[in-house]
């Protein structure tokens, strides 16, 4: 799905304009980035939680060549989704 069908989607069931709703939705995603790039969780209710996790320098190896190479430190975005949510998914 991509931010042209939530788009859509949403002007299917509210009948507001897809510029508007294209404005909103793009402000979302915006707040949810800014958040998370000042290392910042964000939790949306019944859906889930944008977690910010550091990870450590590590040794990791080529699948291919399986010679060991050195893995820095990096800052990941993790999602876990809310109990809510992975009932609804296996139901």
């Amino acid at each position: 799905m991509t931010k042209a069908d939530i788009v859509e989607t949403v002007h299917e069931k509210l009948g507001l304009t897809k510029k508007d709703i294209s404005k909103v939705v793009d402000e979302v995603f915006d707040a949810i980035r800014e958040n998370i790039l000042e290392k910042t969780n964000v939790k949306i209710s019944g859906f889930g939680n944008f977690e910010v996790k550091k990870r450590g320098r590590r040794i990791g190896r080529n699948p291919k060549t399986g010679v060991e190479t050195v893995i820095e430190p990096r800052t990941v975005v993790v999602f876990r989704p809310s109990q809510i949510f992975k009932d609804e998914v296996n139901d």
